[in-house]
This record gives structure tokens, C-alpha cells and sequence, in this order.
């Protein structure tokens, strides 16, 4: 028997022949990342279905010096939870991992396996008569493990927070194969380091989250939204803070539109709701939650708005009378990212900056790519309420997409230079993985790199924890 045979026999005995995959064909969907652009390659993809089948597995690939690459739903933009192309690592897929362990109604807590669906937790909080507040676009196929691995966002981090904020506990498999449970579901345990923090946001380089402990949320007796019309992204600057001001803690999401993102959206998905008859320059949607009363929730809503077009902030408003229409407005603004994929390719950027810097950043930076790019399109839109922006930069119309994608360097270098102008970072939600790992390097400082390079020898001395991604 060969070292590489006696290897795959060992994979199958932890986690049975069924669940240990070499076929090139069998393998192909989990080697393939979110956008299609990049398939990569693998010895063997393993579906352990418990914390002990990972915690034998990562020995194993230890041993064998066989890099683990470690998998959620595949929903990531990154690149951050494929294999690369040498083909020598395994992927390991958490789907199996997928039981809801304990739902705690007087802690607010929810012990899950790290391959759980997103909108799955979700239904089992409201089940239990309460919120799970993560929201986003793929939270019909991501999972809760590569959420905390990403430090997802979504549209509710204004008042709840990102899923770091969510999560009080981890278990986590090391990197030598022990299992650490963290499942403690405390706000406050102030005895040493933070590990939970060290697993989170790490995408898999650390060591593999197998459960968390979840905060859970009353839920609120009332969701009421409503799509505002603005002149620019300082009228929107302007409107979150008047609705701050006027609604607090109600306040749960507010995003930003431009008029670009509701035309194409209007072109790929017709059957959508068109929330105005006119085009304006930016649009923000708003979202109150009340933990009192429909009644009250729709008085402050209509009062907020009332005065914001009073005071000339803007141009006009719908307020949705009803959860359809409610949904709907939501659907629109779900809507832009695949309306841009169904437009053809285009160059991302996911970036954070302080709030006041907003206004200035889009006119800075609108003005610097059409100086370098004339005619090309910016897709702009996000959620405002936390800073987050996805930047988005396609071609001129008419223009070949995949001869524009040739100048994504450069349109790169613009868009960051300007985010680090501001300030900013460079990755707000969606991680570092492979694909932003050289930029990374280049604008983190040489005193971040080297403390991320210590916890990385610190924690996984032999680098087989999915190698290759942020650092």
C-alpha cells in the first residue's frame, strides 16, 4: 500500500466510504468558487459529520503534511473557501455539521453546528419566539460557520451589529487536532485572551469552528420600511442622522442606492416593484423596528420622513403599507448585485469607511476613474447606517467586459489609495481569502503583518490550515 492510499483509507475510516469523495467529477462543485471565475483542485473532499470526525481528520492531514481548506456553504467573494490549483490539499465540507444543539428562551441564546443555513437559524429563532438579526443575500445557502469566519455583515450591523457581535462562544478543532469548547454562552467572562476573537474573521487559518453559541433577540412587534429619494450621498448622511436622532435603537438598517443600481435592476428584473415614477440621484432604504406597536412604529416612521422633507433633505419617499410591499422594496435592493452579474462582468470592491468621509470618497473617487477610464460605471451601493460600501466598477457601455476586467489593477489601485486616504479598509465583509491577499500586504502595516504572522505560527506551526488565504 502506498503513503498516499493509506492516507485516503484513513480519511474513509473516520468518516465512511460515502464521505470521503477522490472522483474528479463528485469533487467538481466544491472546487468551484461563488462567481465561477476560479476552479481549483483537491486530493479529496471529506464531509466529516460530528466535531470528533473533524478532530480525527485534522491529525490525519497533519501527519501527512496535507493542507486542509475548510468549507461552508461556498458563498464567499474571496476566494477564501476554494483550493488553489496544486490540487494537493482536501476540502472540508462542514455541510453535515448541521443541528441546531439547544435553544436557551431565558439566556436568548442558540447553540448551532457550524454547517447550519443562515435563514435555517433564522427560522428556528422566530420558532422559539425570537430574532436572530443576521441578515444577506445568500442566507438560503451560506452557513453560520462561514459567516463567523468572514465576520459577515449584512443589512442589520447598524443595530445589531456584525456576527462577531452575535456570538458569545465557539468550539473550535485546532490546527493539532483538539477540540476547545468555548460554548459558553456569557456576556461577560473577562479571564484572559479573547479566543473566540482570534477564530473569528480568520477564515479557516486558525483552526475550524464546528458550533457557536448565538444572541438572540426579542422580536419586534413591528417592521415597517420605507425607500427615500435623495439629491446626493450627503442628503443620505444627512437623513441617517436626523432618523438617529429621532428613532435611536428603532433605526435596524439604512442602505444606499444610486439611481445606476435601480436602472439596472429595473432592466434584469422588470417584474420588480419601481418604487418612483422619476429618476433621482440616490435612493436610501430605511428600516424601524418597535418593540411597542405597529401604531407607534408607523407614527415615528412618518414624522422622521415628514421632517426630512421638510427640511429639504429630500425629494420624496414611499412608505410600505404592508409586508409585501415591504418585501418588495427590499427585493430591490437585494436585487442589484445579480442585475450587475446578469449585466456582465464587473470589477468589486468591498470597503469600509468612517461615515463622515462618504460624501467626499464617492465624489474623490468617481472623479479619479472616469479621469482614467472614461465612461466607465460605477455601481455604488451599500449599507450606509455602518460605513460599508460595495464600490463597484464596470465597463462604458458598449465596451467589452473581459477588456476591461485587464485593467482591474489599476482600477484597484485607485479605488483602495482613496479608501486608505479616507481612512478606510479595504475589505469590510467579505474577507481577505486569496483574492486580496497581495493588497493586503500592501497596505496593512509591517507591525499588523507581523503579529498576524506570529498567531498564525503560534496556532498552526505546520501551515496546512487553509494555506494561502490572507497571508
Amino acid at each position: 500500500m502506498t503513503e498516499q492510499q493509506g492516507f485516503d483509507d484513513a480519511l474513509r475510516a473516520i468518516v465512511g466510504d460515502t464521505h470521503a469523495v477522490f472522483d474528479d467529477a463528485s469533487m467538481a462543485p466544491f472546487l468551484v468558487d461563488w462567481r465561477g471565475r476560479f476552479t481549483g483542485r483537491a486530493r479529496a473532499v471529506v464531509l466529516p459529520a460530528s466535531t470528533e470526525e473533524v478532530a480525527a481528520v485534522v491529525p490525519a492531514c497533519a501527519a501527512a503534511r496535507v493542507p486542509i481548506v475548510p468549507q461552508g456553504g461556498r458563498t464567499g467573494l474571496v476566494l477564501g473557501s476554494v483550493p488553489d490549483a496544486q490540487g494537493d490539499a482536501i476540502v472540508l465540507s462542514l455541510r453535515r455539521l448541521n443541528r441546531i444543539r439547544q435553544v436557551d428562551p431565558f439566556n436568548r441564546t442558540m447553540v448551532v453546528e457550524a454547517g447550519c443555513i443562515l435563514q435555517d437559524i433564522q427560522a428556528a429563532a422566530l420558532e422559539a419566539g425570537m430574532l436572530f438579526p443576521l441578515s444577506l443575500a445568500a442566507e438560503g445557502s451560506c452557513t453560520i460557520g462561514g459567516n463567523l469566519s468572514t465576520n459577515a455583515g449584512g443589512t442589520a450591523v447598524l443595530r445589531y451589529g456584525n456576527t462577531r457581535e452575535l456570538c458569545l462562544g465557539l468550539e473550535v478543532v485546532t490546527a493539532q487536532g483538539a477540540v476547545w469548547d468555548g460554548l459558553r454562552g456569557l456576556r461577560k467572562d473577562n479571564t484572559g485572551y479573547d479566543l473566540r476573537d482570534l477564530f473569528i474573521g480568520a477564515e479557516g487559518t486558525l483552526g475550524i469552528i464546528t458550533a457557536a453559541v448565538l444572541k438572540l433577540h426579542p422580536l419586534p412587534k413591528a417592521l415597517l420600511t420605507a425607500m427615500v429619494a435623495l439629491d446626493s450621498p450627503k442628503s443620505a448622511l444627512d437623513l441617517l442622522v436626523l432618523l438617529q436622532e429621532r428613532c435611536g435603537a428603532s433605526l435596524t438598517g439604512f442602505e444606499l442606492m444610486s439611481e445606476l443600481c435601480l436602472r439596472l435592476v429595473a432592466t434584469h428584473f422588470p417584474e420588480l416593484p419601481r418604487p418612483f415614477a422619476t429618476p433621482h440621484p440616490q435612493y436610501a432604504l430605511v428600516e424601524l423596528s418597535s418593540n411597542e406597536s405597529s401604531e407607534h412604529a408607523a407614527a415615528l416612521l412618518e414624522a422622521s420622513i415628514g421632517a426630512a422633507l421638510d427640511a429639504g433633505m429630500a425629494r420624496d419617499a414611499v412608505l410600505a403599507s404592508s409586508t409585501a410591499q415591504s418585501l418588495g422594496l427590499w427585493k430591490v435592493r437585494e436585487s442589484i448585485s445579480p442585475a450587475q452579474a446578469a449585466a456582465g462582468k464587473n470589477i468589486k470592491h468591498d470597503i469600509s469607511l468612517p461615515l463622515s468621509a462618504i460624501p467626499d470618497f464617492i465624489a474623490r473617487t468617481d472623479a479619479a476613474l472616469q479621469a482614467a477610464f472614461p465612461g466607465c460605471q460605477v455601481v455604488c451601493f451599500g449599507h450606509l447606517g455602518d460605513g460599508n460600501l460595495h464600490y463597484n466598477v464596470a465597463p462604458p457601455e458598449g465596451r467589452g467586459h473581459e477588456d476591461f476586467l485587464a485593467h482591474q489593477e489599476a482600477i484597484n489601485r485607485i479605488v483602495h489609495d482613496s479608501v486608505l486616504a479616507s481612512k478606510g479598509s479595504i475589505s469590510a465583509e467579505h474577507g481577505i481569502g486569496a483574492l486580496k491577499r497581495e493588497e493586503l500586504a500592501r497596505v496593512k502595516s509591517p507591525v499588523e503583518l507581523d503579529m498576524m504572522r506570529a498567531i498564525k505560527a503560534a496556532l498552526d506551526p505546520l501551515g496546512i490550515m487553509n494555506p494561502g488565504k490572507i497571508l
